[in-house]
Order: structure tokens, then sequence, then C-alpha cells
């Protein structure tokens, strides 16, 4: 497990709070995966080396895809998949599910939290991640849900958090 001072964790919403859902070409979804590369790299340049991300749809894949373009460029860089429950990615679509093992594949480490679904497992999840860092980056728009709660669960913990906000 690497030292809670140099990990950051991420939370952020799925597509279908996103204003534009599934289409990643859309040029606030590109403006977000540029902020969300940036604050990556100001972890990184602040000593952040081990990196944690839950592994949904939407900002959690942004997130993952741009902490492993990171590690391409510095080696030293270590990703960890927070997997909620074997079933995570069970009812997506086959292309969403590819994506999501690609994703799992390629990080350093993999973190089952619970070893079945629950009502509680993602909050499970969101929790596991902030209790292991000591920086959240969170892309959000203020509706309540898991994004909020982990959010407010970081502020509990004295957790720093860089705000992303989704704004159009």
């Amino acid at each position: 497990m690497r030292a809670k001072q140099i990990s950051c964790c991420f939370t952020g919403h799925r597509p279908e709070k996103l204003p534009w859902r599934y289409n990643e070409e859309d040029p606030h979804c590109l403006s977000l995966k540029r902020r969300i590369a940036d604050a990556v790299e100001a972890a990184y340049q602040e000593g952040y080396r081990h990196f944690l991300c839950g592994m949904a749809l939407g900002c959690d894949h942004y997130f993952c895809e741009c902490v492993l373009a990171l590690r391409n460029a510095h080696p030293d860089v270590s990703v960890e998949a927070a997997i909620p429950c074997p079933t995570q990615a069970g009812g997506w679509t086959p292309d969403q599910r590819r994506r999501y093992r690609q994703l799992v594949d390629a990080c350093d480490y993999e973190t089952l939290v619970s070893s079945r679904y629950t009502s509680f497992c993602m909050q499970r999840r969101d929790r596991y991640m902030v209790d292991h860092a000591s920086l959240l980056i969170a892309a959000f728009d203020g509706t309540p849900g898991g994004t909020r709660y982990t959010i407010e669960y970081a502020l509990s913990r004295r957790v720093s958090i860089v705000d992303l906000p989704l704004v159009l």
C-alpha cells in the first residue's frame, strides 16, 4: 500500500449527470479532460505519486486515462483501481466493459473493496479511496449523489480538495 501523504484520489460524475452525457467529443468534455490532466500534473509536481480511481463510467475513466498518460511520462507514478464489487461493469455495454477492462488491466494495483454487490459498496469504495489519500480531485456540479458524498467525507477527514467545477 502506498503512503497516504503521496496519494491522490478522484471523484466525479457518471455520464448521466454530465451535460454532454456520453459525447466525449463535446467541447465541454474535452475541456474537463484537459483540466483533469492539468490537476493530475499539478498533483505530481506537488509530490503525489500514487493515484486511486473508483473506475466508474464518465469522469473516473477520464481521470484514470490522464493518470495512465502521466505514468507514461513519469515511471514513478502508480495507479490503483479501487473496485467496489466484482460486478461493477456488469450492466454496461460491451464497449464500456472493454474500456473498463483495458483501464483496470493497465493499473498497477487492483483493490476489490467488497466481495459482492451491496447497496453501500460504492460508498465503501469512496471511503476507501479518501481514507488512503491526502488529496481529492473532484469534478462536481453541486448536485446530491455519490460525488457530493465523497467530497463531504473528504472534508470530514481533512483531506485537501482540488475542485474542478462542472460549468458550461
